[in-house]
Formats: C-alpha cells, structure tokens, sequence
C-alpha cells in the first residue's frame, strides 16, 4: 500500500541584526545584553516559539552555514486541503512571526518580552507533496525606525515532501488488537498484537516462535533491567509482541525495570525509572534495539516524562549505553504526541516535542534499522535517521486509547522496520498507565491474577 502524503514546513536560519543607534531611542533596544526570541504562528496550529541568535550589525549571515531548524509543521493532506480552503472571506495564507527582545516568559501575568516586530510570510503550498519549494531565504526589514537604523531579520522557510506510512491500533494496546494500515479512506489489517505477562522465571521467553535461545543470549535482559523482587508498590512484567499476518513474531516490547513507587510517594519518580526494551528478531533470537524509560514528573504539569534510545549492538556484546533519540514530557491529562524528529539536531541539540531540549548526546549519529537480523549496525556511524522520524498519538489518563502511528517513508525498508515503530508507540502508550499513581487502580487487563484476587 502506498504512503500517505505529507508536507513538513520548516522555519530555519534565524538571525538579527540591530545597528547601534546615534542616539537613544525608547523603540531601539541593543539585544547584547538583551535576549531575543521570535513566536511563529500558522493558521490553526500551536503557537511555537524559538531563540533568534544575535549578529554584529557589519555582518553578513552566511546562508551556506547551516543552522538550527526553529520550528516545523507537519501538515497531512487534510491540512493541506483545509489551508488551501477557498473563501471569499478568507486571507491568502502566510506564516506569521513576531520578534521580540527580552526574556521568554510572564512576570505577574504580563510578557516580559518586548516586541520588535512582525514579519509575515506568504505560503502558497499548491503543489509541496511532489516538490520542495522555498518561500523566502533572506533578510527582512522589521520596525519603524528611519532608514538605515531599522533591524533586520534573516530566516528561511521552506516546504519538503514528508510521506509517511500511518498505522491505526483498533483497539487499547493491553486488550492486544489489530493494527491497520490507512492510506486516505482505505484501510488494511497488517499486524496483531499479544498483550502478556512475562514471569520472572522465564524472562526470554516472547513468543513460541523464538522459545529456542542460545545459551549466551540468556543474560542480555537483565544488563538492560532489573527483574529482582522489590518490596512495596509495582507495576513489572507487562509485555506485547507484534505479529505479521503470517502470525510471525516481527517486533516485542518488554518491560524490564519495573514501574516502582518512590519511596513515601505513590508515583514512578525520575530518579528511579520502569523501563521498555523494543526487540526485534534475529539469529533466532530478539535483538535489543531500542529502550524507552518512562516516569511521572513531579509539579504542577504532572506529566508523563520519557527518554527514547536507540541500543547499537557492539560486535555481539551487548552494550546498556544507548544514544538518545527523543526526550520530553507527555500531559498526562490531555495526551499529546510522542515523536522522534531530528530535524532540530544541529549545533545546539534538538528540541522535544513540547519544546524542551535533548540532551547534547542526541546528535550523535544513529542507524536506521535494516531487515530481520541485519540491522545495519556495523556500519555506524555512517548511516543515520535524518529528519521526521516517527510520531505516535497518546491519549492521557482514563481515556479509550487507540494510537496512530506515523513513520517517515525512508526509515521503513521492511515489515520489522515498521513493526518496531508500532511496538514502541505500544510501550509509550502503556507508559502512561505503568505511571498512573499507584493511589488509583488500573482496570482489570493491565493486572495479573493474583493482583484481582487481592
């Protein structure tokens, strides 16, 4: 089945330059010992907002340098077809950006930035599934002062190609559904999944299809997870195993830390973690590929927090240190989407999905995944994801969760490719019950026997 198309709009190569003034002016402010930042808006998403670096005014931006992504859209084809909505009453469609010196932030209810100027882009985005288009690459002038004090603002905005491959779950993950692939109104059953406990005493054992292990690869679960009985409250051995429509197993996500109670709290705390393996298959056997660690973040956004790593395989010696590929926070309340896109990943590192930044081991290169038992390792770091990776929606506390799984086209070379996506979107979203307080119960597929009879 084809892809379904997609169109990432991005926002880069931000930079100002503000001339010194002969004389002091209330609207000219010198961003030197000022921070700026800009808020960038397009019709009917988030607001997003980005840093907007300071040059010496004498300077040339040097566009063969490349800098930053500040912000991306990633628009479907329903959006694009929404955007493009003709009307009588409707303006041509632009991106607006507003700059502003200062620092981010409100101070008791008001911003504290202040604002320099706007800029606004028109979009025409007729035509950006099949080709890339740029829409501005340059400076511009922003203000109101005379001619030749007014700051100038450099930025490129630009529309790329993003097809992508769409699975929906039919059902909650831990109730083991089908997952469909959709392609515009059309949709096929691709995979099943198998929601399970995994006992203590047989911690290798995913699937009848793979219940013969070598005897060396009988260790690797417990360097990546501790199985060991821990007193108090926890959530351990939750397991969901990705089947083709063979029935083969072609992808498994095992939880192996589990979710434990801080101690004096009833919440999965930061410092101490429950965490995923996402396997594949090969030799026989499930090969680590990723680990997910997830927690409850403490404060006032209470959220889902979450690290994703990609697990590279040393030359058949399993190795715990991983390269980090996604962190941020999830509402746990509201949902929102996890996402792996490296689009952000030069120079400064990358930024979430709800804007906070990865850590600087993020732009270390990774490898694509290749088929079932060759994963391309031994060639990193030559191979690398590039760009949007994957995204996966995810429904917050106490709601029907059904998640959509988006892949980039390029990072799909196989049906275990996709399959671990799906596995790992599985693991996200039972993340969020894993981490529910332990002061609330989980309903009754998310609890072993012994747990119901107590």
């Amino acid at each position: 089945m084809d892809p379904c198309p997609f169109v990432r709009l991005t926002v880069g190569n931000l930079a100002l330059k503000i001339p010194v003034a002969s004389k002091p002016a209330r609207s000219v402010v010198h961003p030197s010992s000022s921070p700026c930042f800009c808020k960038i808006k397009l019709k009917n998403f988030p607001l997003q907002n980005a840093v907007v670096p300071f040059i010496p005014p004498d300077s040339n931006f040097p566009d063969s340098q490349v800098q930053p992504i500040a912000a991306t859209f990633h628009l479907s084809k329903s959006d694009l077809d929404r955007l493009a909505g003709k009307s009588i009453f409707a303006k041509k469609l632009c991106l607006k950006i507003s700059i502003y010196t200062g620092r981010r932030g409100t101070t008791c209810g008001v911003n504290s930035g202040r604002l320099l100027g706007k800029v606004s882009v028109p979009l025409d985005l007729a035509g950006t599934i099949a080709k890339a288009t740029v829409f501005h690459n340059g400076w511009i002038t922003v203000g109101k002062e005379a001619k030749g004090s007014s700051a100038q603002f450099h930025l490129n905005v630009k529309a790329e190609p993003d097809p992508r491959f769409v699975f929906q779950f039919d059902g909650e993950p831990e109730c083991s559904p089908q997952v469909f692939q959709i392609q515009g109104n059309i949709s096929q059953p691709v995979f099943t999944c198998k929601f399970s406990f995994r006992n203590t005493g047989d911690r290798n054992q995913r699937s009848r299809s793979l219940q013969s292990e070598a005897g060396s690869s009988r260790s690797w679960l417990s360097s990546f997870g501790s199985e060991r009985e821990r007193p108090g409250k926890e959530r351990k051995g939750w397991s969901i195993t990705v089947h083709d429509l063979s029935g083969s197993p072609v992808a498994a996500a095992s939880m192996v830390t589990p979710f434990v109670a801080s101690p004096g709290s009833d919440r999965v705390s930061c410092s101490n973690p429950g965490s995923w393996l996402i396997l594949r298959p090969g030799d026989g056997t499930w090969k680590p590929w990723g680990r997910l660690e997830a927690w409850r973040e403490r404060g006032g956004s209470d959220g889902l927090g979450y690290r994703f790593e990609l697990i590279p395989d040393t030359n058949g010696g399993m190795s715990a240190a991983g390269i980090v590929l996604a962190e941020s926070t999830l509402s746990t309340n509201k949902g929102g989407k996890f996402v792996i896109d490296l689009s952000s990943r030069c120079g400064n590192g990358g930024v979430g999905s709800n804007g906070r930044a990865t850590p600087g081991s993020a732009t270390s290169p990774v490898c694509s995944p290749k088929g079932s038992g060759d994963y391309g390792y031994g060639l990193w770091p030559y191979c690398v994801y590039r760009g949007f990776v994957m995204s996966a929606s995810v429904e917050g506390e106490g709601r029907c969760s059904k998640p959509t799984v988006e892949v980039s086209v390029p990072h799909v070379n196989c049906t275990e490719d996709a399959a671990a996506f799906v596995a790992l979107a599985a693991a996200v979203d039972l993340s969020v019950d894993a981490c529910r307080l332990f002061s609330q119960r989980l309903r009754k597929e998310l609890c072993q026997q012994l747990e119901l009879l107590g």
